[in-house]
């Protein structure tokens, strides 16, 4: 017994006429969905390289499109009922080949049909569970992948600050030793600025004790020279005195 035809067959469709590829082609991507739920079909057909898996899918959301638009259906529960490709209208060409002859091109085309439809309670309970299922793992997933990637951060963290905290430390040594060096730079330069100045003191005393025995010979010098024009006066007074005498001698005599 025949199963319904293609235009009796129940659910949501979506048709495509007349697109320009064989419906083999298209067939072998059909085959791929038909069955399945439409989360699993999208995802199946996302992963297909075919050049038909781009027109199916388009295909496929028109009809779940249909669906929820027209017949108030939920598309989360809705799977891929049929899907099947006719043979559409064949263009003949040619091309010419060798010693006059003529090879024969067609170009075919066909008809996509993708009808959606309702899952069974049954099975619509058993997706719903397992995208419970996936969904939990998918989540535990997160979070172990969330924890180690702050366990990781924090173990960066770490070693940032430690290394920060250790570059400091260096930095503080090297201004310290810094610091003491110019301590020790500055107290020599002091240590050396007052053994100078202890020198020239030294060699300044040793030149001013000359000169100070000079200075006190010429004052001897000048205070004696009024001593010595003293006597020299005394005397004049004194070779005076004596004319004087002599004067009166010489009178008395007389």
């Amino acid at each position: 017994m025949t199963g319904p035809k293609t235009n009796e067959r129940p659910g949501t469709r979506a048709t495509l006429r007349g697109y320009h590829m064989s419906a083999s082609k298209a067939r072998v991507v059909l085959n791929l969905i038909r069955g399945e739920d439409v989360t699993t079909a999208r995802e199946i057909l996302a992963g297909t390289t075919r050049e038909a898996a781009d027109v199916v899918g388009k295909v496929l959301a028109s009809a779940v499109a249909n669906a929820v638009n027209n017949d108030a259906m939920n598309s989360d529960e809705l799977f891929v009922s049929a899907a099947f490709a006719d043979e559409g209208i064949t263009m003949k060409r040619f091309t010419p080949r060798a010693r006059g002859r003529a090879g024969a091109i067609r170009k075919r085309s066909c008809h996509i049909t993708v009808i959606v439809s309702r899952l069974d309670p049954e099975r619509l309970e058993a997706l719903r569970a397992s995208r419970s299922a996936q969904a939990t793992a998918s989540r535990a997933r997160r979070v172990s992948t969330s924890r180690r990637r702050a366990d990781q951060t924090a173990s960066l963290n770490k070693r940032e600050t430690a290394a920060a905290v250790a570059a400091e430390n260096e930095a503080l040594e090297a201004e310290a030793r810094e610091a003491e060096a110019r301590e020790n730079e500055s107290f020599d330069n002091e240590s050396t600025a007052v053994a100078t100045s202890e020198h020239e003191a030294v060699e300044t005393g040793a030149d001013e004790v000359p000169g100070t025995a000079d200075d006190a010979a010429t004052d001897a010098t000048t205070d004696a020279e009024p001593v010595a024009d003293t006597s020299n006066d005394e005397g004049d007074h004194a070779g005076e005195n004596d004319d004087t005498v002599s004067a009166d001698a010489t009178e008395e005599t007389n």
